[in-house]
């Protein structure tokens, strides 16, 4: 089906499913779904949600589990809105079956799904596992393409055939990964509403050799083998400041409208935290969860938060209002400003910011102290999928803050 066919179809679907209730419509059933994607290479990307209610759905992925509250139906279709993302699903109810597309209308895609009721497994197991993947491996994405590789760290934990972990990169992590060891084939997944990933690989004497598919649009090589020493580049190095400069400048709109720069009396002699983002984002997500957090519970007397969104929203409204549903959402109380919307080049995105050697990652944190100068810049965000690496950042970010709140205004 075209694009602009679905888009005309879920223009139709305006009624809540409690408005279900009072007619002959078919009803979305309460319970387990297993949902698939379609990737390329007729590869299957499988997830697991369950239906609580007419207006909850929660998708599982390991430990973690989502819950979306904005579901809309009417006669046979059901429109699923994966907030605060831009993506959502429509589908037509066909007995226990869900069928229809997982879309992004900004990016103009259309993943074709389905879901099965009363089936919660994610991946099948028809051969008992012939290797155990617990452990760290060390791994290379587009192994054969210098320009695209990149190294990342493979973090995970077996029991049976059950496998979940996440691989680390230098600019964030691919979240929580659930899957299983099907002789000796991984097969990992995960949906979170904004990204769909899955990750196939061989496993065989401690090396593996898989391809990862993002969606339907996007699919890379990678290799790796075991080492448990092997350790990422240090994020607080991978971005910094070009020679002769020391501070950090920006102007741009808030969600109101009003032009928002460093030098307003709000940031002045304040240690300044600057989040550059997007909504669009999960990992950003992940970090505007513990930034909320932090500020709501922080002395803001020499401190402040301040966001750098830039979107791939194609207009200004569109890109307003995936931020204003991402601060009511989470709960963000400090200032968010549009950077950039109808793309998220992180090349166009430090051009906004040309102090910067490069923007290399959403999201980066830049450290501002009391003076204006810039202290640190933290590359990517370790999220709560990577366990101790998620509270070793979080016990640096508080020591640090604390440190540069200790520090005088004055020499």
């Amino acid at each position: 089906m075209k694009l602009y066919s679905l888009f005309a179809l879920i223009a139709l679907i305006v009624l809540g499913c409690d408005e279900v209730k009072e007619s002959n419509n078919q009803k979305l059933k309460v319970g387990a779904y297993r949902g698939v994607l379609d990737t390329q290479d007729n590869k299957q990307l499988p997830f697991i949600f369950e239906v609580v209610d007419e207006g909850i759905i929660k998708v599982y992925n390991a430990e973690e589990i989502l819950e979306f509250d904005d579901i809309q139906c009417q006669n046979d279709s059901v429109y699923i809105r994966f907030s605060p993302f831009e993506g959502y699903i429509s589908a037509k109810i066909e007995n226990d079956s869900l069928k229809g597309s997982y879309i992004k209308e900004s990016l103009d895609r259309v993943v074709p799904f389905q879901a099965k009721y009363q089936d919660s497994v994610r991946f099948s197991v028809t051969e008992p596992p012939q290797e155990n993947v617990s452990g760290i491996w060390e791994v290379v994405f587009s192994p054969d393409n210098k320009e695209d590789e990149y190294p990342a760290k493979g973090i995970f934990k077996q029991e049976g055939a059950l496998v979940s972990g996440t691989f680390r990169t230098n600019t964030g992590d691919y979240r929580y990964l659930e899957g299983v060891i099907d002789g000796d084939q991984l097969k990992l997944s995960a949906f979170d509403g904004a990204h769909a990933f899955l990750f196939t690989a061989e496993i065989n004497d401690s090396i593996m050799n898989g391809t990862f598919y993002s969606g339907n649009h996007f699919q890379e090589p990678f290799i790796g083998k075991r080492n448990e020493d092997f350790e990422l580049a240090d994020p607080n190095n991978l971005t910094f400041l070009k020679e002769g400069y020391d501070s950090l400048e920006f102007s741009f709109p808030n969600l109101e409208g009003d032009t928002v720069s460093l030098n307003d009396d709000q940031f002045k002699d304040k240690v300044v935290v600057v989040q550059i983002m997007g909504s669009w984002c999960p990992n950003c997500l992940d970090e505007s969860r513990f930034y909320s957090d932090y500020y709501a519970n922080a002395d803001k007397e020499d401190l402040e938060f301040v966001a750098l969104a830039f979107e791939y929203a194609k207009t200004k409204e569109k890109a307003l209002e995936g931020l204003r549903r991402l601060k009511q959402r989470v709960g963000i109380k400090y200032p968010i400003l549009l950077a950039q919307y109808g793309s998220s080049s992180k090349t166009e995105a430090q051009e906004k910011l040309p102090m910067l050697n490069h923007v290399l990652s959403y999201p980066t944190t830049i450290f501002i102290d009391k003076k204006g100068k810039v202290r640190k810049i933290h590359t990517g965000f370790n999220g709560p999928a990577t366990g101790d690496k998620y509270i070793e950042f979080k016990n640096e970010f508080d020591k640090f803050l604390k440190q540069l709140q200790a520090e005088s205004v004055t020499p």
